[in-house]
């Protein structure tokens, strides 16, 4: 799973990014001044950085002098829209730059963008003999091609995402359908069972009482 550390000072920001991350399925770690994001980098491996320059203690471009002999990709997320402030974090190395307030929707898309750039984010796949592309959007399971509606492929994006965590109901619709959950709905479920029985999933995309739904892998 892809390891992305959110170096970010802003907690309503950093745990917007940590939802929205740990939605298409990325793995977050958050810290939330720059001697925390030093020590972690220092421990552990990355495959993105999230960085914000004006964090506590030492600041993003002094942690990029850290990440550089890495060979982490970073991504830089400041309110500092100057164009100098741009070139210096580009010099230093950055993937990418981009100014607060940004649109979550192409950040994500963005960090997508970096990740196949840089070779971490492979275009396939591979969950319980199913396998996806995620670039011409080809479904097959053990090899043979399943068709899916665009929600069903949305739906199974998503439950690849997420491997054996309940996912409730409301926050399934929100993320397949873009809209407010109504608890008298039965879209969600009329379209896992349908995407279930076309994988051959049955045993597989579980009912949770009173939650939603769980795939065990």
């Amino acid at each position: 799973m892809i390891q992305i550390l959110v170096a970010e000072d802003d907690p309503g920001i950093s745990e917007m990014l940590k939802i929205s991350l740990n939605d298409e399925g990325y793995q977050c770690t958050c810290a939330f001044d720059g001697k925390t994001a030093a020590e972690l980098l220092e421990r552990r491996t990355f495959d993105l950085v999230l960085l914000d320059i004006s964090l506590p203690f030492v600041n993003g471009y002094e942690l990029m002098e850290l990440i550089r002999p890495q060979h982490t990709p970073v991504m830089i997320l400041s309110a500092n829209a100057e164009v100098i402030d741009k070139v210096r974090g580009l010099r230093l190395g950055a993937e990418d730059y981009i100014t607060k307030p940004f649109d979550m929707l192409e950040l994500l898309a963005r960090v997508d963008t970096v990740l196949r750039r840089c070779g971490k984010n492979e275009p396939l796949l591979r969950i319980l003999k199913v396998t996806i592309d995620t670039d011409s959007r080809i479904v097959r399971k053990n090899g043979q091609p399943v068709k899916l509606t665009n929600k069903e492929y949305e739906l199974l994006l998503l439950f690849a995402h997420n491997p054996n965590i309940a996912l409730f109901r409301d926050r399934i619709y929100e993320r397949v359908w873009g809209d407010y959950y109504s608890d008298d709905s039965r879209t969600v479920d009329l379209h896992v069972q349908r995407m279930r029985k076309k994988l051959g999933w049955e045993d597989k995309l579980v009912a949770v009482y009173k939650i939603g739904y769980r795939l065990i892998c």
